[in-house]
């Protein structure tokens, strides 16, 4: 019988955003109270505090990002919509959380990750050990989640690290969904790729490493998105893979990426050459999780997001109506 996963080293809580705001904001607070709990309009305010209109926009914005105020959608309502039901029967998976299209928005990303933002804390409880995964997706979500704590919660990064010219390293997404979310922060500092396999095992073999690498297996909940595989890919971007590369494992099915590494369009692994020489969560480790939320946003994700679902990563989905439309026309 193996050995038990070594448990997740503790680490300090991540400070709370909101005790440490100043509170010097009276004029913040009394408009927030009277927009939004005393339903007055904002010229009503205005009269009110003999102040201009602009001044109460201002006021309501800064205690929001103070993090005085939390507003959050109603999950329920768009857990009940026709296409969420119809995709938790296609699919087999717990529930999903569709939200309408903006056509001022062209990517469609915006949405979904503010309707992910509220609704991930709520799918949490005391003792939880969430996974982060990486990319822009999980970045903008994890930015617009509100001040929520959950006691005890363990927050872990699922892969090491990697430059980030595209401003939402592994480490950012993680450290940012602690804080709001009041965890502890538990890190990989490791490269996300060595240069060589040796060097690569050499590192996961030391005590520390080993240990964490391990305790990877015992998130019980992840949240995750699942990238593309054309020329844009994150997995691309970052310099993982080349163009060339890409384009050979597209041929040889490669539909989506979880946590750097590629699936094909039924889940299962297309094993790249650079996977030896990485270091982070493995496939298998993705899967049977009690709530993993994939959140699905942006052109081009109705594939990938459909490899996930199949390949067993996925229990909860958010993601828009097209994308939904596009998952339910491509069952079967």
């Amino acid at each position: 019988m193996a050995a038990p996963a070594s448990p997740l080293p503790r680490a300090r809580p991540a400070p709370d955003p909101v005790r440490l705001a100043p509170r010097d904001g009276t004029p913040f607070i009394e408009a927030a109270w009277l927009y939004y709990h005393d339903g007055m309009n904002q010229n009503d305010i205005a009269k009110r505090m003999r102040i201009s209109r602009a001044s109460v926009v201002n006021y309501l914005n800064e205690a929001r990002s103070r993090g005085w105020v939390r507003v959050h959608l109603d999950s329920d309502v768009f857990r009940g919509h026709r296409l969420a039901t119809e995709l938790c029967d296609a699919y087999g998976i717990a529930e999903a959380l569709i939200v309408p299209d903006d056509p001022a928005e062209p990517d469609g990303a915006g949405r979904v990750t503010r309707a992910a933002a509220d609704w991930l804390p709520r799918l949490l409880e005391p003792g939880d050990r969430l996974g982060v995964s990486w990319g822009a997706t999980v970045y903008q979500m994890a930015r617009q989640v509100a001040p929520y704590p959950v006691p005890d919660l363990t927050v872990a990064q699922l892969l090491g690290s990697r430059p980030a010219a595209l401003g939402f390293a592994a480490e950012d997404c993680t450290a940012i969904l602690a804080q709001k979310l009041g965890g502890q922060c538990i890190n990989l500092h490791v490269p996300l790729i060595l240069s060589d396999k040796g060097l690569r095992d050499a590192l996961c073999a030391e005590p520390v490493v080993r240990a964490q690498l391990d305790a990877l297996a015992t998130c019980n909940k992840t949240v995750l998105a699942c990238g593309t595989c054309d020329a844009g890919a994150h997995v691309v971007r970052s310099g993982i893979l080349s163009l060339a590369e890409m384009a050979a494992y597209r041929e040889e099915g490669a539909a989506g990426v979880i946590c750097a590494r590629l699936i094909d369009g039924a889940g299962r692994p297309v094993v790249a050459d650079v996977e030896e020489r990485m270091i982070g969560v493995s496939l298998d480790q993705m899967k049977g999780k009690e709530m993993a939320l994939l959140v699905a946003a942006g052109p081009g994700r109705a594939r990938p997001a459909r490899a996930a679902l199949l390949g067993g990563f996925v229990t909860h989905l958010a993601t828009s109506a097209s994308i939904a439309e596009e998952l339910l026309g491509m069952r079967g």
